[in-house]
């Protein structure tokens, strides 16, 4: 059987004395088979940093969303799963990094929908949020 894993293509600006934050997810859409292993990127224009606090440490998250349904959180702090994600799922990326990726080994059909990344950059202290 074969289903369609959604990505959306996001770019998402905000303006601020140090120029544009953009984020960009690929692919747009991906067909995989049950079983198959598959992986979405998402690509930062600037490194995700760290609060000197460490309150914040490695924010770049996952989320999937189905139809009707709020999106749910998979993975956040680029690669630790969220309670209740199965270990199909797995992230990765460099801290102060800009390449991303969500990884499914052994796609299920219960895996479609849109897939979404959000990153967090302390830019001359304000808090910026991209997805």
């Amino acid at each position: 059987m074969t289903f369609i894993i959604l990505m959306l293509i996001l770019g998402m600006y905000f303006q601020d004395s140090t120029g544009q934050v953009t984020v960009i997810q690929t692919p747009a859409e991906k067909h995989v088979q049950n079983g198959q292993t598959v992986t979405l990127t998402c690509k930062t224009s600037s490194a995700i940093g760290d609060l000197s606090n460490g309150w914040c440490k490695n924010c770049f998250s996952w989320f999937l969303q189905k139809p009707g349904e709020s999106p749910k959180l998979l993975v956040h702090s680029i690669k630790t799963l969220q309670s209740g994600t199965p270990s199909r799922f797995s992230g990765n990326g460099a801290d102060h990094g800009t390449d991303f990726t969500l990884t499914i080994s052994g796609v299920q059909t219960e895996d479609t929908g849109d897939y979404y990344c959000m990153s967090y950059q302390h830019i001359n202290s304000k808090d910026v949020f991209t997805q």
